[in-house]
């Protein structure tokens, strides 16, 4: 799992094997710690389900703190290792 901090955006990457706790924890964090939302960038199955797992874990670590975790779910396009453009799917958090 890497966390790419940009200006306007703090996104959390997730691979298959990304430990879904371990995004849990990053997303509460982000969120808590840093005051920020993150954005959740995941390419390939694998990585959405471990994504989705992550995101349904940290929707209870907020639900304590009297928050509701909310998504959207976008796309964009990312650069290969080849060069090539690949698809990823971006979960936009907020809360409510």
């Amino acid at each position: 799992m890497d966390v790419l901090l940009n200006q306007d955006e703090y996104t959390i990457k997730v691979r298959p094997d990304t430990a879904v706790q371990g995004v849990a924890r990053s997303i509460r964090i982000a969120i808590f710690d840093e005051h920020k939302m993150p954005v959740i960038r995941a390419i390939g199955a694998g990585a959405v389900n471990q994504a989705c797992k992550g995101i349904a874990i940290a929707r209870g670590h907020v639900a304590t703190q009297g928050y509701d975790l909310g998504v959207n779910i976008g796309f964009i396009n990312v650069p290969g290792e080849d060069g090539s453009e690949i698809v990823a799917m971006n979960f936009f958090l907020f809360l409510r």
